[in-house]
């Protein structure tokens, strides 16, 4: 229901992934709010106002006045000559995301749209019909303005749509769903394009695979040292609640849940065990600690009126400003793919310790689950560790933060520019690298602790003496799609089954 109460990242989620519909609040107080800004740029239209956009050029052209009987003309011109989009197109779902974070802030009521307008977004969303979008020409300032110029295209009927998975041009998507177009009034286009949707619809679809990844990094620690017979009381209570970061308290007991710690033995084989197992929870701590503050820049922009001008139509005021800049979101961004890139490399550096035998306490090389008369020839996790490597060093490569490189573009009237849409894409871009290098560790991991067990077992031991439940079910679930290591053979499609278990959430951690 959009009207007055607040939208979450999850709201923006469910309906970009098709889990939920939407539908605009039929309150009396809730329509006469909408209508009121339109009513009121009507009236100021007809008296001959001057306003941004609408009887004026855009950007450095507002000093050109646009007369009157121009002025219905305008919102196409706008949309027409920014459909200069390059590069990849966003998925459906992110295309989704972004007419629903659209929807959210022009349902504020501060954008001087029309109800019809409203009503026609939310029936794209329901109806499953989105803009076909390019992810690249957005500096993040005017807002993400050619990215959404195939939005307000849609509207009009123009550019391609794609519906059940098929593209098409619009305008025949359009009549066969019987959908006239909407000939967009003053303003609307502008309302439409003028906005931090594109960064902040990418942002909400980041920060939940974010989260996520705190949640299967402490999982894999606790594999970790289960398969590297480890020392399970660097995540002891007694030692976490000496430094209160509560973020960081949190993996620290996951892990411990995990590994069912009790009183630490007064003779331990191993003090200390590497950094990349014991320091997992101050590592991954700095992303769960962040993630409340980072949450709160999201859902603020998400929940905001941030295109320009601001209408307010009860007070009958015109406010010119700059609420389109995208500052918050670039840095919650930048700020993200940082946290997410240092899980890349904790979890490289885990691998590493894997699959070398100077590391790993008795495991095989590389992991390999071959018998002894054929382990020469083979060599299980070897090339993997190589590939997880690679996409670390990626992830690494592209924590530069974007936002530090504003460009002055337009004749320099944007000439200070967020370029929190960069920043957003490539904190995606981030998370799909980190997400490979976790689906190489899910995999590394579970054949790890699977040796181990078997060597448990072949000296009498039992598996449950090295696995609590938690963990069995976990390895257990990891196997119902991936078989065990014992030959080599190509694992290109367990990586990308393993990552696609990844992105989708599939395994439930810590609920």
């Amino acid at each position: 229901m959009l009207g007055d109460t607040a939208v979450t990242i999850e709201d923006v989620l469910a309906v970009a992934h098709t889990l939920r519909q939407v539908r605009l609040s039929h309150d009396p107080g809730y329509i006469a709010h909408i209508r009121a800004g339109a009513g009121f740029l009507d009236r100021l239209l007809k008296e001959d106002g001057v306003i941004y956009g609408v009887t004026t050029g855009y950007g450095d052209s507002c000093t050109v006045s646009v007369p009157r009987g121009l002025v219905e003309e305008l919102p196409l011109h706008l949309l027409r000559f920014h459909g200069c989009g390059l590069g990849a197109y966003l998925s459906h779902a992110m295309s989704r995301a972004v007419v629903m974070t659209r929807l959210v802030s022009l349902a504020k009521g501060y954008s001087g749209v029309r109800w019809d307008l409203l009503e026609r977004l939310a029936a794209f969303l329901n109806l499953d019909v989105m803009p076909l979008i390019p992810e690249e020409g957005s500096v993040g300032a005017s807002g993400d303005l050619t990215p959404l110029s195939y939005l307000a295209a849609l509207v009009v009927g123009e550019r391609e749509a794609v519906h059940r998975g098929v593209t098409r041009p619009a305008k025949d998507v359009l009549a066969e769903l019987d959908l006239a177009p909407l000939m967009l009034r003053p303003k609307e286009g502008l309302a439409i394009m003028n906005g931090t949707a594109v960064m902040t619809a990418l942002a909400c679809e980041a920060y939940a695979r974010a989260e996520y990844l705190t949640r299967l990094t402490a999982r894999l620690t606790a594999l970790v040292s289960v398969a590297l017979q480890g020392n399970r009381y660097h995540f002891d209570t007694r030692l976490f609640d000496v430094k209160p970061h509560p973020g960081q308290n949190q993996i620290a007991a996951w892990i411990r849940q995990d590994l069912h710690t009790g009183e630490p033995p007064r003779n331990s084989s191993r003090l200390q065990d590497r950094y990349s197992i014991r320091c997992a929870p101050h590592v991954i701590g700095v992303l769960r600690d962040s993630l409340p503050w980072m949450r709160g820049f999201i859902e603020t922009e998400l929940n905001s009126a941030n295109d320009n001008p601001i209408i307010d139509g009860a007070g009958e005021h015109v406010l010119h400003g700059g609420h389109f800049y995208g500052g918050h979101i670039a840095f919650a961004m930048d700020g993200l793919k940082t946290c997410v890139a240092n899980l890349a490399d904790l979890m490289d550096r885990q691998l590493a310790l894997l699959v070398d035998v100077k590391f790993n306490h008795g495991l095989p090389a590389n992991l390999s689950g071959a018998t002894k008369d054929r382990a020469e020839i083979n060599h299980g996790f070897k090339a993997v560790q190589i590939g997880a490597s690679a996409w670390t060093a990626e992830a690494l490569k592209l924590t530069m933060p974007a936002s530090v490189f504003s460009r002055s573009t337009e004749c320099h009237n944007q000439d200070k520019v967020s370029m929190g849409t960069i920043a957003a894409r490539d904190c995606l871009r981030v998370l799909e690298l980190t997400e490979q290098v976790a689906a190489a560790h899910v995999l590394a991991a579970a054949q790890a602790v699977e040796l181990r067990c078997r060597a448990t077992e072949a000296t009498g031991g039992r598996r449950r003496d090295v696995l609590g439940e938690e963990l069995q079910r976990f390895v257990d679930s990891v196997f119902s799609g991936f078989g065990f290591v014992e030959e080599d053979r190509p694992l290109e499609h367990d990586l990308r089954q393993s990552a696609a278990r990844i992105q989708r959430r599939h395994w439930p951690l810590y609920e």
